[in-house]
């Protein structure tokens, strides 16, 4: 998904009705059902929730037709538009995409009491299965961000991720006047919309004032180049630097970077690996729920996993103190 965003006051808001929004059968068009639904306060107050929906729906859009009547639209077409798009990706990809498209199409027929279709049966959640492989090692993590060859601007990205265990999403969301440099923190939105502090040690304390460079304003991690005047006109104030003129940089480049560096790493696996490292520490999932943001014990049991010699110790604990050792 990418980090600019364009201006969504001008490009996504709805037409009222009488002026465009609705076909003369009754209804919106794909395109405001859309709109709305992105224009909704659960989602635009959220921006990392707009950035994900966003990237979904105009996806689905343009896959059905925008300027059909959402009422024209039936559910095999809503399946057969998922397939052509994601068939072939992860499950956790298709799972959260597919969770995006109902929830807009139960929002237009319970809100707004707009006829839509619904998901149909045969469009079904995938199993997603556990990789307890995915977690990689602190070394491989400080070789990595230790190498000559990676940019500062990654070195110090990556060590953040890992350092605050935070989403991708919401660091690269960071603006220069969102940190609190003494204290190692900085403020964030989190998943949900809810505010937040992250916090991350002295290897990205180390980093960042060399990539701030006396920068007082604007986003935090920048692109490599000045947007053209097109992207410029497009593209939200706030994601560009004030004075160098720089994007924000995108997720799916900061992906792909990592990528390359790292022989195919994810920027997930980075969080993964922190939670995961702080739960061999024996540190507390309570803890590790605050640091991490997650709302669940689920959820962190997910990245919180015994390293191998864990449950022999634990049996051990259990033998007579007389036999053990």
């Amino acid at each position: 998904m990418a980090a600019t965003v364009t201006k969504l006051e001008t490009r996504r808001r709805a037409p009222a009705a009488g002026a465009g929004a609705t076909k003369a059968a009754g209804g919106p068009t794909v395109h405001a059902a859309i709109d709305a639904f992105l224009d909704s306060p659960k989602i635009k107050g959220n921006p990392h929730t707009l950035r994900a929906y966003t990237n979904v729906l105009d996806r689905i859009g343009e896959q059905l037709g925008t300027g059909r009547p959402l009422a024209g639209v039936d559910d095999d077409e809503i399946g057969a538009a998922l397939d052509a798009l994601w068939s072939e990706a992860a499950p956790s990809t298709w799972n959260r995409n597919r969770a995006a498209v109902g929830s807009w199409l139960a929002w237009c027929a319970e809100k707004q009491h707009w006829s839509a279709p619904a998901l149909p049966g045969a469009t079904e959640r995938r199993r997603e299965h556990n990789d307890d492989t995915k977690a990689v090692s602190r070394s491989r993590i400080d070789r990595l961000c230790r190498r000559r060859d990676v940019p500062l601007r990654e070195k110090t990205l990556w060590r953040m991720l890992y350092e605050s265990a935070s989403r991708a999403s919401a660091v690269l969301a960071l603006n220069i006047e969102d940190l609190d440099l003494p204290n190692k923190q900085a403020r964030i939105v989190a998943k949900g919309g809810d505010t937040m502090w992250i916090t991350w040690g002295s290897d990205t304390a180390h980093l960042l004032p060399r990539l701030i460079a006396g920068r007082d304003a604007g986003p935090l991690f920048l692109s490599d180049h000045r947007p053209g005047p097109h992207r410029r006109t497009t593209t939200d104030p706030k994601d560009i630097c004030p004075e160098t003129g720089r994007v924000r940089l995108g997720y799916d480049r900061a992906r792909i970077l990592l990528g390359h560096y790292a022989d195919g790493l994810r920027l997930h696996q980075l969080r993964h690996s922190s939670a995961t490292h702080l739960g061999e520490a024996n540190v507390s999932a309570n803890v590790i729920m605050a640091k991490t943001g997650h709302k669940s014990l689920r959820s962190v049991q997910r990245y919180v996993k015994p390293g191998l010699a864990d449950v022999p110790a634990a049996t051990e604990t259990l033998s007579s103190q007389r036999r053990r050792g």
